[in-house]
C-alpha cells in the first residue's frame, strides 16, 4: 500500500522516490520527538536508548531496507574495539582505518555517475560519529589539563554500553543527514540535562518551528526553481551554444539553487534536534540558545559576499568535527597550511571516490588562499580600505557577491557532476575561467601589495 502512495506522490512532486522517502523520514522525526517529550522524558535511560534505536532503525529500513546491515556491522565492530582495545592510540587508528575502508568500499561498489540516495549517504554521517567516538573515549583517559575545552566537553569518562552506542548511532534526529553530535551530548539528552527548565521537557517548540519553517521555505525554493537549473543542462548542446556571459550566469544561479537541496534537509533535521532538546546550548546573558545542532547560519549564508563566510555558514557541524578531530589533532606537525591540506584531503576522500570531489576541494583551498590575500591587501592598504568602506561599499558588495557565487558555482560543478569527462566539459566550455582568474589573482596580489601598501607598513605586517 505504501509503495503505490509513494510512487504517486513522487510523480506529483516531480521528485525521485528515494528523495521523497528521505524528506518524509526527516519530517517523521517531529512526531518521534513529540512522543519523547510527552511520554518518555521521565523514563529510564535504557528505555530511551531502545526508543531511539528502534525509531532510527524504522527510518533506516523505510529508506534502505536490508542494507541497514552495513550500519549495524560498523556499530558493533566499533563497540567491540572500544571494549577490547581500551583507551589507546591503537583503538583510534584501528577505528579510523576500519570505518573509512568500509565506507570507501561502499562507495566503490555502489557508485554511479549520478547523485543517488543509497545506504552510503547516512553511512558517511555514521562514519564520523564512530571515529569521533574513539577519539572521545581516548580523551576520557587523559588528565583534564591535557585537554582543550572542546575535548573536555566531549571526553567519555567511562566505557559506553552497547545499547547506549546503538541509541546514539541511530538517533532519529541525526542518523539520516546529520548533524554531528558527541556521545557525551547524547548522554546529557537521555539524562534530561539538555533543557532550559531542569527536570522538565525543554521549552523548545518555538525555536524548533522556526528552523522547520526555514527548512520548508528552502525546500519550496528548491522545488520551484530546480527544474530550471538541472545539472544535466551543462552537458547539452544548448548550453554550449549559449553566449559566454549566459553560461557564467547560469552557473551562478544554479549554484545558489542546488545548495538549497542540502539547506532544507539540514534545517528540518535541526528542528527535530531542537524539539527533542539535543539542540540546547546553554544560556548567554540570560537568553537560552538552541544552536548546538545548527548546520546552517542562514543569515550569514544568504548575505555574506565572502567564500569564507559561506564555508563558515554551511554544514557547520561536519566542518567543526573535521576541525576538532583532524585539523587540531595535527597540530603536532607545526605547519598550519599542511594541517589544512590534510583536513581537506580527508574531507575529499570522505565524500567519495569521484575525481570531482578532488577538484572541488582543491579549488576551495586555492580560492580561500587568494581570498585571504585579497582581504589582507584591502586591510593593509589605506586607499583600498577607504574605498571599500566608503561610498563605493554598495558597488564593492555587488561585485563581491557576483564573484563569490560565480566561482562558488565553478567549484561546485565537479562536486555535483562527479566524473572527469563531465565536469571538464563544463570547464572547457567557459575556458577554465576560474583557474585562470585565481591563478592571475594569486600572482598579482604580491605586486599590488608593493604598490598599494607603504614599504614601512609592509615591514611592520611581516614582523607581526
Amino acid at each position: 500500500m505504501a509503495a503505490p502512495l509513494l510512487e504517486s506522490l513522487s510523480e506529483s512532486l516531480g521528485s525521485p522516490e528515494p528523495a521523497v522517502r528521505l524528506i518524509l523520514s526527516i519530517l517523521i522525526g517531529y512526531p518521534f520527538a513529540l512522543v519523547y517529550r510527552h511520554f518518555l522524558f521521565y523514563q529510564s535511560a535504557n528505555v530511551l536508548h531502545v526508543f531511539h534505536l528502534f525509531s532510527g532503525l524504522a527510518l533506516a529500513t523505510f529508506n534502505f531496507g536490508s542494507q541497514i546491515c552495513h550500519s549495524a556491522v560498523c556499530i558493533l565492530v566499533q563497540f567491540v574495539m572500544l571494549r577490547l582495545m581500551g583507551r589507546t592510540v591503537t583503538t583510534i587508528l584501528t577505528s579510523f582505518i576500519f570505518q573509512m575502508v568500509y565506507l570507501l568500499a561502499g562507495y566503490y561498489y555502489t557508485a554511479t555517475d549520478e547523485y543517488d540516495i543509497k545506504w552510503t549517504m547516512p553511512h558517511c554521517v555514521l562514519t564520523l560519529k564512530l571515529i569521533g567516538l574513539s577519539f572521545d573515549f581516548y580523551d576520557g583517559g587523559k588528565e583534564p589539563s591535557q585537554l582543550s575545552d572542546e575535548q573536555k566537553k566531549a571526553a567519555l569518562p567511562s566505557v559506553p554500553s552497547l545499547i547506549e552506542v546503538l541509541g546514539y548511532s541511530y538517533f532519529y534526529g541525526g542518523f539520516l543527514v546529520g548533524p554531528q553530535f558527541t556521545l557525551r551530548n547524547y548522554q546529557r539528552l537521555v539524562a534530561g540535562e539538555l533543557t532550559d527548565c531542569p527536570g522538565h521537557p525543554p521549552n523548545s517548540v518555538v525555536p524548533a518551528l522556526q528552523r522547520f519553517s526555514l527548512g520548508l521555505l528552502s525546500l519550496a525554493i528548491y522545488a520551484t526553481f530546480s527544474p530550471y537549473y538541472q545539472d544535466g543542462y551543462f552537458l547539452t548542446d544548448e548550453y554550449d551554444a549559449q553566449p559566454f556571459w549566459y553560461r557564467c550566469v547560469f552557473i551562478l544561479l544554479w549554484a545558489k539553487i542546488v545548495l538549497y537541496k542540502y539547506v532544507c534537509c539540514w534545517l528540518i533535521a535541526e528542528g527535530v534536534c531542537i524539539l527533542s532538546g539535543l539542540g540546547y546550548n546553554g544560556a548567554v546573558d540570560g537568553k537560552h540558545k538552541w544552536d548546538a545542532c545548527a548546520n546552517m547560519k542562514v543569515w550569514l549564508y544568504e548575505t555574506t559576499p565572502l567564500f569564507g563566510g559561506t564555508i563558515a555558514s554551511f554544514n557547520i557541524n561536519t566542518n567543526s568535527w573535521a576541525a576538532r578531530q583532524v585539523f587540531k589533532r595535527l597540530r603536532f606537525m607545526g605547519n598550519k597550511a599542511l594541517s589544512q591540506v590534510l583536513t581537506l584531503l580527508f574531507l575529499t576522500i570522505w565524500h567519495g571516490l569521484h575525481s570531482g570531489y578532488i577538484m572541488c576541494f582543491s579549488m576551495e583551498f586555492f580560492i580561500m588562499t587568494v581570498e585571504r590575500q585579497a582581504q589582507a591587501l584591502v586591510r593593509d592598504s589605506p586607499l583600498l580600505t577607504k574605498l571599500a568602506n566608503g561610498v563605493l561599499y554598495p558597488l564593492f558588495y555587488v561585485v563581491q557577491q557576483f564573484i563569490h557565487w560565480l566561482f562558488m558555482g565553478y567549484a561546485l560543478v565537479p562536486f555535483c557532476l562527479f566524473a572527469y569527462d563531465k565536469w571538464f566539459k563544463v570547464y572547457s566550455s567557459i575556458y577554465v575561467c576560474g583557474h585562470v582568474f585565481f591563478l592571475v589573482a594569486f600572482l598579482i596580489m604580491p605586486q599590488l601589495r608593493k604598490v598599494l601598501v607603504p614599504k614601512k607598513e609592509r615591514g611592520q605586517k611581516k614582523e607581526d
